[in-house]
């Protein structure tokens, strides 16, 4: 959005005394936010800080994929609704990608599959390079998702095609950064969400190898308490359709 003068040059000239230095090359300024279809404003009282949302229980991934859902332009209404989708869209980012590194697919690779990946990445750069249209960005992100999902689904996706879309996930991650399961790890530095230590990963191996053999040997109950154990420690077990498991944090 565009401000009167004098606002940009006082910022820039308050900054620039502070510093001693330039302040920025570009400035803009994104839409107002709005809480619940009412502009935030502090009169109202309807304003969060961060710490307010990471004291709900709101994950910083989370907060970030919702600001990068609505291009600078556009009003971004902020919600529990859009919360709540916002984690959901990241949850299944971090799914995809689990899934491309563990999953065991037949041998080879198909050159459809490595030209999907990159259309992919020319789309996300061509929507960032549109004034910054992270919608258009997100859309080529999630397109891709959903196409190499529905080949796995079919086996039609192959074992030489993982490294291909995962170095593509990797490369728009560079900008949205929230792929990494390190939301525990950024809280716990604000003093946030330090009650319950996390299971060691050793030990999550552990248990779904001691799930695995008391399933072959038809020990359903001792297969669902250990599902049951893993998932009151936070972690969710999936079984895959070939036979391996994968597991997360919650």
């Amino acid at each position: 959005m565009d401000l009167a003068f004098p606002h940009h040059e006082n910022e820039i000239a308050q900054s620039e005394a502070a510093t001693g230095h330039p302040f920025v090359r570009l400035w803009l300024h994104a839409e107002h936010l709005i809480i619940d279809g009412e502009k935030m404003s502090k009169s109202l009282g309807n304003f969060f800080t961060l710490r307010d949302l990471f004291a709900k229980g709101h994950k910083p991934s989370t907060i970030r994929f919702l600001l990068l859902s609505v291009p600078y332009r556009r009003q971004l209404n902020f919600t529990s609704d859009s919360l709540k989708q916002a984690e959901s869209s990241v949850a299944r980012l971090r799914n995809f990608v689990s899934r491309l590194k563990v999953e065991q697919f037949p041998a080879g690779s198909r050159a459809e599959i490595l030209k999907r990946a990159e259309k992919a990445e020319t789309d996300f750069d061509a929507g960032l390079a549109g004034d910054l249209n992270t919608a258009m960005a997100l859309a080529a992100v999630f397109d891709l998702v959903r196409d190499i999902n529905t080949a796995m689904d079919r086996g039609e996706f192959l074992q030489q095609d993982a490294p291909r879309v995962v170095a593509t996930m990797e490369k728009v991650d560079a900008i949205l950064a929230v792929l990494a399961d390190d939301d525990d790890e950024k809280l716990a530095k604000l003093g946030f969400g330090q009650s319950q230590e996390r299971m060691p990963a050793e030990r999550i191996e552990a248990l779904i190898e001691e799930r695995n053999a008391a399933k072959k040997r038809r020990d359903f109950k001792r297969s669902d308490d250990i599902r049951q154990q893993l998932a009151d420690s936070g972690i969710i077990v999936e079984d895959t359709k070939d036979g391996s498991v994968r597991w997360k944090y919650k």
